[in-house]
């Protein structure tokens, strides 16, 4: 494994700064760490049997997927395809405090459709509560090194 992708999906930015700090802070671990907004992507960005992903997600609503995952995420349902060489970690980042039920929820569909189709995630998603009054760029990167030196080690 040389090449860490990371696909963003946020509404306000919040999971693109996530995305940003990793890149920058675990550059030391990895070769090349490219961060990708998944505006327009397929279940087709997926193929690259030498890459490890990395979801970042934010929640929009009532549980879902930003906008921009939209498309990415209706594509692993209508363009299926078999994903068990697909590696893969999850940051699903919420709102506890203002919606306990739907928590986290954007990153954690997707984790289920990855699962759904063979996918191995690698160890837990990591969920970040912005009501909890830590920084989601400080959380997100102290558990990315952790998590990305897990996959490495087990690649």
């Amino acid at each position: 494994m040389n090449t860490l992708k990371i696909f963003v999906a946020t509404m306000t930015g919040t999971a693109e700064y996530v995305a940003q700090a990793i890149q920058m802070d675990c550059s030391d671990l990895i070769q090349n760490i490219e961060v990708t907004m998944m505006d327009n992507l397929r279940s087709a960005a997926f193929e690259d049997r030498n890459s490890l992903y990395l979801i970042c997600s934010s929640t929009y609503g009532a549980g879902d997927v930003p906008d921009n995952g939209q498309a990415l995420y209706a594509s692993l349902d209508s363009e299926p395809r078999d994903l068990s060489h697909v590696r893969y970690g999850v940051i699903a980042l919420g709102d506890f405090g203002s919606y306990p039920n739907t928590f986290a929820g954007g990153g954690k569909r997707f984790d289920e459709r990855l699962t759904d189709l063979d996918a191995q995630r690698i160890g837990e998603v990591f969920t970040h509560d912005a009501s909890g009054g830590t920084m989601p760029e400080t959380d997100g990167t102290e558990w990315a090194r952790s998590w990305l030196t897990q996959a490495l080690q087990a690649a």
